[in-house]
């Protein structure tokens, strides 16, 4: 890892190189709510596993973080569910988009990973339980304002109800996942807490702060608080890195080498274990639903911080 007074130098040069890039890519146009935001925008916050941070841009505006969800609800699920998770959704890259039926109905019901929409949706099961959606989407949201130190961390109401309205291929893989028997609740109540999880809005420099202990191997080594084991956090990473951009997560891996998630909200995490972590957004997705300047500065970051699992 570059000296620690670099970090603030590293982000200002990978924003210089972002600039003739701003606005290229086309935003999540298909949910309303967020069709309405500038593709020019662009912020980008790193933090250290020994609390250094730096950020530029719109690095403190909220957005919809979306899939990036997945990984915090992850963490939720396996420290509920422990290794049982496993039975009902795979560790697998799925090789497909992320709302894809088709492998879904090919493995009878049993999502390839926990990062697809499918799996998410099981996810978002079991972390209902038999319990109420409302308890447990304040319980989501409760923990990202836990990880994240900052107790403003909110849900965008309106993005929740835009997921709600359009979510029709959502609703199907759910309801395909109920006939196979791999959702226990009622659809319309798991699918209430997916939506709004997923309309969860955070910053850049929040989320690099909520995922700091996926780069301390599941303690927070700021607080020194464990969120999670050892051996979960590592995994968690694993699957991000194989996983956290669908079909396009062996080009993330090959020029950011780092475990990542993206969401169709323009924003992109990535962990550096052991050093730190990452959060850049920008509205503009490529054809693979990631943000096209997010994923160009996150490759420069990498190579000019030296942050990198290979």
């Amino acid at each position: 890892m570059k000296p620690a007074e670099d970090l603030s130098g590293i982000l200002a040069a990978v924003q210089g190189d972002m600039q003739a890039h701003l606005g290229h890519g086309k935003v999540a146009d298909y949910i309303p709510a967020l069709a309405r935001v500038d593709a020019k925008r662009f912020g980008m916050a790193a933090m250290t596993v020994d609390g250094r941070a730096a950020a530029v841009g719109d690095a403190d505006a909220a957005f919809s973080i979306q899939s990036i969800s997945k990984v915090f609800t992850l963490t939720m699920a396996l420290e509920k569910l422990g290794a049982q998770l496993w039975d009902r959704v795979g560790r697998e890259p799925s090789g497909s988009r992320f709302n894809s039926m088709v492998r879904l109905e090919q493995e009878n019901g049993i999502p390839r990973n926990p990062l697809i929409n499918a799996g998410a949706i099981v996810v978002s099961d079991v972390l209902l339980g038999e319990g109420l959606p409302h308890a447990t989407i304040g319980r989501i949201a409760d923990f990202l304002r836990e990880v994240s130190g900052d107790p403003s961390v909110s849900i965008d109401m309106e993005v929740a109800q835009s997921e709600a309205d359009t979510g029709f291929l959502n609703a199907s893989l759910a309801n395909f996942l109920k006939a196979k028997g791999n959702l226990g609740g009622k659809v319309e109540d798991v699918l209430d807490v997916y939506f709004h999880q997923c309309a969860l809005a955070m910053s850049c420099r929040q989320l690099a702060r909520a995922a700091l202990y996926l780069a301390g191997d599941g303690v927070d080594p700021l607080t020194k608080a464990r969120v999670t084991t050892t051996v979960r956090a590592r995994r968690i990473n694993a699957v991000m890195m194989t996983c956290g951009h669908y079909d396009a997560s062996g080009e993330f891996a090959f020029r950011v080498g780092l475990p990542g998630k993206s969401g169709v909200g323009g924003g992109i995490l990535a962990v550096a274990p052991g050093k730190g972590v990452v959060a850049v957004w920008s509205p503009g997705l490529n054809a693979a639903g990631t943000s096209h300047v997010g994923a160009l500065a996150l490759e420069k970051f990498a190579a000019l911080a030296d942050w990198s699992v290979f």
